[in-house]
């Protein structure tokens, strides 16, 4: 195992891993409290058109998932202000919408010319990972940490009772919004790490893991940075020796993580 992580792509996929563990884990377990994976899965959706228009514009395909991340979690914010709809009604149509519009843009630009690999960003190219991504990816991480360790306490309270919360004087529309804001930036992350389609598992499956094992809140979300860290090793492993596609390698050893422990757990 030692010779597989001497080469320096590796090492640079390894770093990239552990970045959006970093991330994942935390902001992953306050989907799970808050029941929030189908946000994230329109967050995923709604990112191919952020690459699709990245692409058109000649821009980083992060920045541009960043930028539709950030505008549906407006209009969602501003839709579940009218109140004539359900967030989950909501959701799918956005989701949907964003997707369809993406596969309508990507068609467009391939047809002028525009070379696409659309499997790298489905699926993750986390091999391809270079050092201007390293650079990009940690500053992201280190901005979305330090923006969630102010917003954790309000969003414990808010998974415990938003009602009470927002009793306690807790600005529970603008710290719902800033979370919003935080998954966009994550789903940006991921991109070259495990993709679009699989990104929303890796927010839940290691939240969901470490919840067997938590005591706390708090102690949930190192648990699960704990265990997004150790899928991604395992999953990046068995992608160098049985030459696995890498994201959905680490997506799978999480969910065998999971299923492990809850077999530990019953035992």
């Amino acid at each position: 195992m030692t010779d597989l992580f001497n080469d320096s792509f590796v090492l640079y996929a390894l770093a990239a891993g552990v970045a959006l563990a970093l991330v994942v884990g935390p902001l992953g377990s306050v989907v799970v409290w808050r029941r929030m994976a189908y946000f994230g899965d329109t967050l995923a959706h709604a990112a191919l058109l952020g690459v699709a228009l990245a692409v058109a514009a000649d821009q980083l395909p992060m920045a541009g998932v960043t930028i539709i991340g950030v505008l549906i979690a407006i209009v969602l914010f501003w839709l579940e202000k009218q109140r004539e709809l359900s967030t989950d009604t909501l959701l799918g149509i956005l989701s949907h919408s964003a997707l369809a519009l993406g596969l309508i843009v990507l068609s467009v630009i391939q047809s002028q010319g525009f070379n696409i690999n659309l499997m790298s960003y489905l699926f993750g190219d986390l091999l391809a990972v270079d050092q201007s991504d390293l650079v990009l990816m940690y500053g992201s991480v280190v901005i979305i940490l330090l923006v969630f360790s102010r917003i954790l306490s309000p969003l414990i309270s808010m998974s415990v009772n938003e009602e009470l919360a927002r009793v306690d004087g807790v600005a529970v529309e603008k710290i719902r919004f800033v979370f919003m804001i935080l998954l966009a930036l994550v789903i940006a992350i991921a991109l070259k790490v495990v993709g679009i389609l699989l990104i929303t598992a890796l927010l839940i499956i290691p939240a969901a893991t470490a919840r067997l094992f938590s005591k706390s809140p708090k102690q949930m979300v190192l648990m699960s940075v704990l265990m997004a860290i150790v899928a991604v090793v395992l999953g990046l492993y068995s992608s160098l020796n049985w030459d696995f596609p890498t994201g959905p390698a680490i997506v799978v050893s999480s969910s065998l993580l999971f299923f492990l422990s809850r077999i530990f757990s019953r035992v």
